[in-house]
């Protein structure tokens, strides 16, 4: 197949890890793929670097202009399937008439109920397919109309050789961690919603009982300030590490103890199944496709708790549960990484991702012969 895929974020966040593993498998696959995305855009920049052709798109006026790169290409050449992997990169899809000339692809990533503005609403219509990341994120699209099109395919990610003890010191020494030390860790976005408040709160607890524990917050975002405002409040100055957006994130997850995912309504969570196929043991919030991932006290412990005043203090009782129990952490630690590896490994993703294209591409050829096109 001839694949175009369209992205126009301009951060490196997860559905833009999704985007460069799901390229990269289909060019294993034997198929050929392009990107259209912003110029100097993380996505972009890593594509090009791994072999794969970028269209770069202006970041100013970024849907017009993509609109019309697509369309161009499109003219130039015959594409089987234009795949939008972000609500802009549909927009500019949708105003090329991508769905017109080759099956459209829409990615789903979020829970959020879509706008019912015909607008909004006509640019799903028009895909082939909606790729959901998850059961959670597939029933917020079935209350907008849209079930008779959607697939799940969950996020995927590569599975890492586990680290020996001296890459575990010397990520460790990074952060100026002691191996005496309990390290729990958090990968994510600052805001509100992803809950890094609770996991401050939930360190001052377990600080109580095992006082050497410290948590790296990896990530940055709109909250920076007000959590290092707050880590001030709990007097947790030296025990928590703000290490910001970092190019090698693989080194926070060979440095940890521990993986703390409190978001309070994950679409699926990235940064949780890299943690998971890292081996390390995780607590994570049921809430969400979380417990999709997570089956609770086999590949990890699960906090289910909604009242905001105990929610800090479940987490922090799951934490202590794991770092007092060696065993139980190495137990969680193991069965995590067969999870990833047998259910969302990048592999499995792309390939379930191409199966979506093959039945879009059935599809889209039905209609253009006088078939239900959906």
């Amino acid at each position: 197949m001839k694949i175009l895929f369209v992205d126009l974020e301009g951060e490196w966040r997860g559905g833009q890890s999704q985007a460069l593993l799901a390229l990269r498998g289909f060019r294993e696959a034997g198929h050929h793929a392009e990107l259209v995305g912003l110029a100097r855009g993380a996505l972009a920049g890593r594509a090009q670097s791994i072999g794969i052709t970028a269209q770069a798109i202006p970041p100013r006026a970024a849907r017009l202009a993509a609109a019309g790169k697509i369309r161009a290409a499109l003219e130039r050449e015959r594409y089987d399937i234009v795949h939008a992997n972000e609500p802009h990169a549909l927009t500019a899809a949708w105003l090329a008439g991508a769905h017109k000339r080759a099956a459209l692809i829409a990615s789903r990533r979020v829970a959020l109920p879509l706008k019912k503005s015909r607008v909004a609403l006509a640019r799903y219509r028009a895909a082939q397919r909606i790729i959901a990341i998850s059961h959670f994120v597939a029933e917020s699209m079935r209350a907008s109309g849209l079930a008779q099109s959607i697939a799940v395919v969950h996020d995927g990610v590569e599975i890492p050789p586990l680290p020996d003890a001296t890459k575990r010191g010397a990520a460790r020494r990074i952060w100026g961690v002691e191996e005496n030390q309990f390290l729990l860790g958090c990968v994510s976005y600052l805001l509100p919603e992803k809950g890094q408040k609770h996991a401050l709160e939930a360190l001052s607890i377990v600080k109580k009982y095992l006082p050497s524990t410290r948590l790296l917050l990896a990530g940055d975002g709109p909250c920076r300030e007000e959590l290092e405002r707050h880590t001030r409040e709990l007097g947790l100055k030296e025990g928590v590490i703000f290490a910001g957006h970092l190019e090698d994130v693989a080194s926070v997850y060979r440095a940890l103890d521990l993986f703390l995912f409190p978001s309070l309504a994950e679409p699926l969570g990235s940064s949780l199944l890299t943690a998971m196929a890292h081996g390390l043991p995780v607590v994570a919030l049921e809430s969400g496709g979380v417990p999709e991932v997570v089956r609770n006290g086999r590949d990890g412990l699960l906090v289910n708790e909604t009242r905001p005043d105990y929610l800090s203090h479940a987490l922090a009782n799951a934490v202590l549960d794991i770092l007092r129990k060696p065993e139980l952490a190495r137990a969680l630690g193991a069965a995590a990484r067969e999870t990833i590896a047998e259910r969302f490994s990048a592999r499995r993703m792309a390939e379930e991702t191409l199966r979506v294209y093959e039945e879009a591409k059935a599809l889209k050829m039905g209609g253009a012969s006088g078939g239900r096109t959906g």
